[in-house]
């Protein structure tokens, strides 16, 4: 195989479900060069540990760093414990709340942990950016502003409709940005990954790094993981998500849920699995592999089998017709008695009580004991032997 054959191929690897890349010509020449001198490209990746888990929407960009550790080049997972305490306001229209170093530091434990059930440990260097904050003085610091201007931080979308609307914008959030892309020049990327709205601060990284005379970082964006809900992003404060440390069980039941359209996102932005043969398949058989090849990466092979096979019973041909199950769509957390009546799925109390009393109701792989039970998260409700309704809570 030739170089340039090489290259595409890994160009090709790397812009799957990529939104932008900042440029794909400097990307060629970068891997051009690592290839030819066979040095691995410095990539890098920074997640402000702001809360303790890690949910799927953060494996997109967990999973592009694991593609550039196939290909032979050094991911590093940067901990922003410094940058936490100030909050990315990358989105918001309002000031993030002020995180103790005891929160920052639990917070940090759980995302490296949970990050490594996607990327290979070995390949991976964790690098906290209060190493190089921490012994800086207000001398040293402030001729880092100086590297920026003001009229560029205005720029930013997010900061001129707040000034347009009065709502308030600290310097702390102003100055993010450029703390933010130090760590570019600390670290000397070669490439650094982001979310979609990363975009500003990815691209502040490069503007720093030529301020130092380092060679401006790749800048690669990547699309926001839609949520359970099917319309926001995923995220713990909307109650939209998948936590990656969940029981597997739940994985698989919440998976299941999610919308045809959505299914094919997900496929896209979480596996390596060719679209065109995910669309060949029925919704129900391609959303079972999605849930068992995501249970794999974060569990086991064996785990996810257990689960496909669970499932599998639940739907067996003999309870119910797999291709024709109901989707209950819920605004709010309902009671299965308010459900079901509003649904007139039961006529009454009593024979909900009948059925609860003798095992026949169940809300995923759970028996319900009470007709007060809450329905509080996306999963499948049987009721009796063969009424199955996929909640879908949004």
């Amino acid at each position: 195989m030739s170089l340039n054959q090489k290259i595409v191929q890994q160009i090709e690897r790397i812009k799957r479900s990529a939104i932008e890349i900042l440029s794909e010509e400097e990307l060629y020449k970068k891997l051009e060069a690592s290839l030819e001198k066979s040095i691995p490209l410095r990539v890098k990746a920074g997640f402000d540990p702001t809360s303790k888990d890690i949910h799927l929407g953060h494996t997109v960009l967990l999973n592009k760093l694991r593609t550039f550790q196939d290909l032979g080049h050094e991911v590093y997972f940067i901990v922003g414990d410094f940058t936490a305490k100030i909050g990315d306001p990358s989105g918001r229209n309002n000031l993030r709340p002020v995180l103790t170093d005891s929160q920052i530091e639990e917070n940090a434990r759980t995302y490296t942990d949970q990050a490594f059930k996607i990327l290979d440990k070995s390949k991976t260097k964790i690098i906290f950016n209060s190493i190089w904050y921490k012994d800086m003085t207000l001398a040293d610091f402030l001729p880092l502003l100086n590297k920026y201007t003001v009229s560029r931080i205005l720029e930013r979308d997010d900061f001129t409709k707040r000034i347009k609307q009065g709502i308030a914008l600290s310097l702390l959030e102003v100055v993010y940005p450029i703390i933010q892309g130090y760590d570019s020049v600390m670290m000397k990327a070669d490439i650094e990954l982001g979310g979609s709205d990363q975009k500003f601060n990815l691209i502040v990284g490069r503007h720093m790094q030529e301020a130092f005379d380092i060679p401006a970082q790749v800048v690669l964006t990547l699309p926001l993981l839609v949520g359970l809900d099917g319309k926001n992003k995923m995220s713990k404060s909307l109650d939209n998500y998948i936590g990656v440390s969940e029981d597997p069980k739940d994985i698989f039941g919440k998976l299941m849920s999610i919308s045809d359209t959505l299914m094919y996102d997900y496929f896209s932005l979480l596996t390596d699995f060719d679209l065109k043969e995910v669309e060949n398949m029925h919704p129900k058989q391609a959303k079972e592999m999605l849930a068992a090849d995501i249970i794999s990466k974060l569990y086991s092979k064996e785990q996810a089998f257990q689960e496909q096979q669970r499932f599998s019973q639940i739907f067996s041909k003999r309870d119910i017709n797999e291709e024709n199950v109901p989707t209950i769509e819920l605004e709010i957390k309902t009671t299965v008695l308010d459900l079901l009546v509003k649904e007139r799925v039961v006529t009454s109390n009593n024979e909900l009580r009948r059925l609860i009393k003798q095992g026949g109701v169940s809300f995923g792989n759970q028996k319900i004991d009470s007709e007060n039970f809450l329905i509080e998260t996306s999963g499948i409700l049987k009721v009796g032997k063969k009424k199955f309704f996929n909640i879908n809570l949004k």
